[in-house]
């Protein structure tokens, strides 16, 4: 990697549709900046390394199905749970790497869905940036969602959600 600045970040993008290819978008951008740039990924769902030839790729097993989950709130509880292990032995082992390469690991940069990787970060003393991919609206939703549960509209129960009158969250004291 001539030109690299000698510094390295990992990537972990969530592996499912929408959050893959700003990943590797953000790691282009970061690329042309002079980053070295490691992609970490699931073997689920996982881009083709030849198609980012200027990129590190490194895989885990993740014990999930290879067929696409059709309970994505399922599929995203059993991610942040199987996947702990195998991703701190996976990044553990890039870190020993990079210490033999002198090229030192700057931070993690990681999905916002892929809770798990704080802990391992914190664990490892590695600086963690997320990357959140959603839009705006999902964001009001997570700003929601403590509201919704106070007022019983979540769990949903029974005919609830045909009494459900949905109040908008403009800020966290202001709904209408």
């Amino acid at each position: 990697m001539t030109g690299r600045k000698g510094r390295r970040l990992l990537l972990i993008p969530l592996p499912v549709q929408g959050h893959i290819n700003p990943m590797l978008q953000l790691a282009e951008i970061l690329h042309s900046k002079g980053f070295s740039i490691t992609i970490i990924h699931t073997t689920f769902n996982s881009p083709d390394p030849s198609n980012y030839p200027h990129f590190t790729f490194s895989f885990f097993q993740d014990g999930l199905s290879q067929t696409q989950p059709s309970d994505l709130l399922n599929f995203l509880v059993e991610l942040n749970v199987k996947c702990v292990h195998p991703f701190k032995d996976c990044v553990t082992k890039l870190l020993r790497t990079d210490q033999a390469a002198e090229e030192p690991v700057a931070c993690l940069i990681s999905d916002a869905i892929c809770y798990f990787t704080q802990a391992v970060a914190d664990n490892l003393q590695l600086p963690r940036i997320v990357l959140r991919t959603s839009g705006i609206s999902s964001y009001v939703a997570f700003l929601a969602y403590p509201l919704f549960r106070q007022r019983g509209y979540i769990p949903t129960q029974g005919s609830l959600l045909s009494h459900f009158s949905f109040h908008f969250c403009l800020s966290k004291n202001h709904f209408l």
